[in-house]
């Protein structure tokens, strides 16, 4: 569904800047009512996203909470993640959710008994006296760690936190380029749409025709006790879910072995495989944070710093589309005759404008890059206030529906620290604001309608409220907006 273009409106972003006692009011405001959902969510070791819809501990939840958290308690974010990292598989894989016991079955959909970490992960050494899924979500965590060390080091260093938590980091990482390597090319790859994130992309659409989707009767969607089902995936696409989650468990949670010869491609040995330029992005985001951790602990970072470059490269050579002007995923399974190993998938995701995050991209990519973001498929800062998550011009565009047009605030703090660390402050500062304005307005919503900034999905979402504070205490420490013309020159008119 593509909507028509509405006129260039403000969104949820301030026209002009109020004046400095109001804007100090109401960032005191934001920020009590943000400590307020961080606290209401914290369950005693970790941060649900939502008592309702997501009652457990999701793992790139945890590391954009853990980013907040910071700013109200060093040490409770440092816990945040030695609570993820303590159900750690022996491979190295950071399961995307980690469940609380204290949970009822029924509550979420797929639970334990579906995952069943401790048995069928056993191979894989998933943890015996913790239950987790047995897939992965985009690795966030060794940035989220760097940056809550960097909020207090004198207890860091007393907590022998970096200590602790880098070994179980590069672990993560390792598992993630060597085992995750599907395409024999140097990226990780993702073998379920859950996986990077964006679950119900129009980017797994084409792949996800190959799958055979779970039986309607043989599960329960819990999803839908809490969201309108306009707002979720469709009953066809979570049976498509149900299925390719069941198969690798039932295979083990197997990858096909360690670390591949270059070359040697085994994505075709999943019914999906995938590589997603925004996890990779992130991967080199947090190999660029290891090197910093390694440097505070006297380790060597050049390990670090070497796989960030072959990181980069492959990226480039892999997904980046000239053409399109931004990054594109490459399903591994679609065309056995390519000599690339697989093809583009022809979909403009969010996802492929996070490389905004990595550094060392070339110029030109980096130029073109910019050009797309405010160019007509994301519009962003003409069109619409916040980056959405899928092109506005696409077919399967709908401002609604779970990761396939709204705003999401993840997505648009990692833009914002992208678009900051080439220069574009300007750019940068106006997203901030959208961000810290959108997550007022909306109760902290779990994502917006990109047009008219309205709330969808749950409410006091747990990254909402995190990102809002670490967004909230970048803007008190900088300048003060300056005074805007037109409204200087009426007050001097009027005089």
């Amino acid at each position: 569904m593509t909507p028509p273009s509405p006129s260039p409106s403000p969104g949820p972003a301030l026209l002009a800047a109020p004046p400095r006692a109001a804007r100090s009011a109401a960032r005191r405001g934001l920020r009590r009512e943000a400590r307020r959902v961080l606290l209401r969510n914290w369950t005693g070791a970790a941060t649900v996203p939502s008592h309702g819809l997501y009652p457990h501990q999701w793992s790139w939840d945890s590391a954009f909470i853990a980013i907040g958290l910071r700013h109200l308690s060093p040490l409770r974010a440092q816990r945040e993640l030695e609570t993820l990292l303590s159900a750690q598989w022996g491979d190295g894989r950071i399961p995307h959710i980690v469940f609380n016991p204290s949970v009822p079955l029924g509550a979420y959909f797929p639970s334990p008994d579906f995952w069943r970490s401790s048995t069928a992960g056993a191979d894989a050494g998933a943890p015996r006296g913790v239950e987790t899924s047995g897939i992965v979500q985009p690795p966030v965590h060794a940035l989220a760690a760097w940056l809550v060390h960097q909020s207090d080091p004198a207890l860091s260093r007393r907590r022998g936190f970096l200590a602790r938590v880098y070994p179980r980091l590069a672990a993560w990482h390792r598992y993630l380029t060597e085992h995750r390597d599907l395409g024999g090319h140097g990226l990780a790859a993702i073998v379920h749409p859950w996986e990077p994130g964006m679950d119900n992309s129009p980017c797994w659409d084409a792949p996800l025709e190959r799958v055979e989707p779970a039986a309607p009767g043989s599960f329960r969607r819990a999803d839908l006790d809490h969201g309108a089902p306009d707002d979720r995936p469709t009953d066809l696409d979570y049976g498509r879910y149900v299925r390719l989650a069941a198969d690798y468990r039932d295979g083990g949670y197997r990858d096909g072995g360690g670390a591949v010869v270059p070359g040697e491609a085994r994505g075709r040995a999943h019914a999906f495989a995938v590589e997603d330029p925004g996890v990779n992005a992130l991967l080199i985001a947090s190999e660029h944070a290891l090197t910093g951790i390694a440097t505070s602990l006297g380790a060597d970072p050049a390990p670090h710093r070497q796989r960030a470059r072959r990181l980069t490269k492959a990226l480039v050579e892999r997904l980046w589309e000239p053409e399109a002007g931004q990054f594109l995923c490459r399903d591994l399974v679609g065309d056995p005759g390519d000599a690339a190993g697989g093809r583009l998938i022809p979909e403009r995701s969010a996802a492929g404008l996070l490389p905004l995050l990595a550094p060392g991209l070339p110029r030109e990519v980096t130029s073109a890059l910019l050009r797309t973001v405010r160019g007509d498929h994301f519009g962003l800062g003409t069109r619409v206030r916040l980056l959405p998550s899928y092109d506005l011009r696409g077919h399967a565009f709908d401002p609604y529906r779970y990761w396939r047009g709204p705003a999401w605030f993840n997505v648009n703090w990692l833009l914002e620290r992208g678009l900051r660390q080439h220069g574009e402050t300007a750019s940068a500062d106006a997203l901030r604001a959208s961000a810290l304005s959108a997550a007022a307005s909306s109760g902290f919503a779990e994502y917006l309608d990109p047009y008219t900034g309205r709330a969808r999905g749950t409410r006091d979402f747990g990254w909402t409220a995190a990102l809002a504070l670490d967004l909230l205490a970048a803007a008190e420490h900088a300048p003060a907006p300056a005074p805007d013309r037109a409204s200087m020159s009426e007050k001097g008119q009027k005089r």
